[in-house]
């Protein structure tokens, strides 16, 4: 982001400071501690952004994943979803390699960031709606810094939903749909993608080329000239 570039003007959301500590929601915490004990290795706490802080794309998944995420201690890092969105990332130029699977990878995001609807490990990976609640005011910290220009990628409903509240803005407004963008009151631009999971694109109800298409848009969103590997 140029230096001379304001950020955009966002409602005034309860944004929180990210907390490795917090335990606002009492099943989450009550779970992550039974993780623990089964996997003291693991991360096993809230998850923190990750990438750039400056940047000009935020990617908001669901939550974090039990032997991915929860484990590493980084958004995607380890989990079956970041394997396409690591390698998507690296091939539109926002990191460095195409893979990550632990925090000591030392894969740096360059213009992008990465986080989480809910910071913590929920049971069956579903959170519930007064956990993701709950979690809004550290998503509108993660927010707060986008530019004008600025565009989030929104991988599910759930981050969708969870993105509109943290903005401040209905959500009657602005339809969830894979592919869909939505251009917001503050200059912002929101996409929409199915979540990169497993069942997504083992069933085929994501593939490679649909979740490509939404980084080629938001390329378009950003003026770039899309040269992407052969």
């Amino acid at each position: 982001m140029p230096a001379k570039q304001k950020a955009a003007i966002l409602p005034d959301a309860p944004a929180l400071a990210f907390d490795a500590n917090c335990r606002r929601c009492p099943r989450l915490a009550g779970f992550l501690d039974t993780v623990r004990s089964q996997f003291p290795e693991y991360w096993c706490r809230p998850v923190p952004p990750f990438g750039d802080p400056q940047a000009r794309l935020v990617i908001v998944g669901l939550a974090p994943g039990m032997h991915g995420a929860n484990a590493s201690g980084r958004p995607f890092t380890g989990d079956y979803a970041g394997i396409l969105l690591y390698e998507t990332l690296y091939d539109f130029g926002y990191a460095s390699s195409p893979v990550s699977r632990t925090a000591a990878d030392r894969i740096l995001l360059t213009n992008c960031r990465i986080t989480n609807a809910v910071k913590c490990l929920p049971p069956e990976n579903k959170p519930l709606p007064a956990e993701v609640a709950n979690c809004n005011g550290y998503l509108a910290a993660d927010l707060a810094a986008l530019p004008r220009d600025g565009a989030v990628l929104a991988l599910g409903r759930i981050a969708h939903d969870a993105v509109l509240g943290a903005l401040g803005l209905r959500r009657a407004a602005y339809a969830f749909g894979h592919g869909a963008a939505h251009a917001l009151p503050s200059g912002v631009a929101l996409f929409d993608s199915y979540h990169c999971s497993r069942y997504n694109t083992n069933t085929g109800r994501l593939t490679r080329a649909q979740f490509r298409a939404v980084f080629e848009a938001i390329a378009e969103h950003f003026g770039k000239p899309i040269a992407l590997p052969a």
